[in-house]
């Protein structure tokens, strides 16, 4: 990846990685933290990917080996209400609250991915938990549609389902090959 590319991982980190270390470092000093995590999301928002090219710079002169989508995914799946609250939906409609739900319920179940994908029985079970997330979570998707106001914002929801479907599909067929390798 070159520098501020940008990719489901690396838009990752700033949110799933460095806010939660953020919220911890709070403790010790306001001030500081409110300046970093400014600095943060002003570099982020002008060259996406920054942050990613600010820790793979710090795992390289740390010598440090680790698999950024394996841990990223761990991450997700750990991450409280407090550490995720600029990616839930804040309208306190109970079809917006249930998609909220179904998110975090598929980013729990993606979590269990690196420590299951060994054990072929338990992972065929969870690509059936998977599935069915994902069912349901576009169930919730469809069911704010009545809430979206005007025909712009109804295309822009169906264009992000459409791009989740997609790469919802991607997903099936990456794990597809990953077993037709494994036979």
């Amino acid at each position: 990846m070159t520098m501020g590319e940008e990719t489901p991982v690396s838009s990752l980190i700033l949110p799933v990685l460095v806010r939660p270390i953020l919220s911890q470092l709070e403790r010790r000093d306001v001030t500081a933290t409110q300046t970093l995590r400014a600095a943060f999301t002003k570099a982020e928002a002008s060259n996406p990917g920054v942050t990613y090219d600010f820790v793979v710079g710090i795992l390289e002169k740390g010598e440090l080996n680790v698999n950024m989508n394996e841990s990223i995914l761990r991450l997700q799946g750990s991450l409280t209400d407090t550490d995720v609250v600029e990616h839930r939906l804040t309208r306190s409609e109970d079809a917006f609250q249930e998609l909220n739900r179904k998110s975090a319920t598929l980013k729990k179940i993606l979590s269990r991915i690196p420590d299951e994908i060994t054990d072929r029985k338990t992972f065929l079970e969870i690509i059936k938990e998977i599935a069915s997330a994902i069912k349901k979570l576009l169930d919730a998707v469809n069911e704010i549609n009545g809430y979206i106001p005007g025909t712009q914002g109804k295309r822009a929801l169906e264009g992000r389902k459409r791009e989740f479907v997609k790469f919802s599909k991607l997903f099936s067929n990456t794990l597809k090959e990953y077993f037709k390798a494994g036979e």
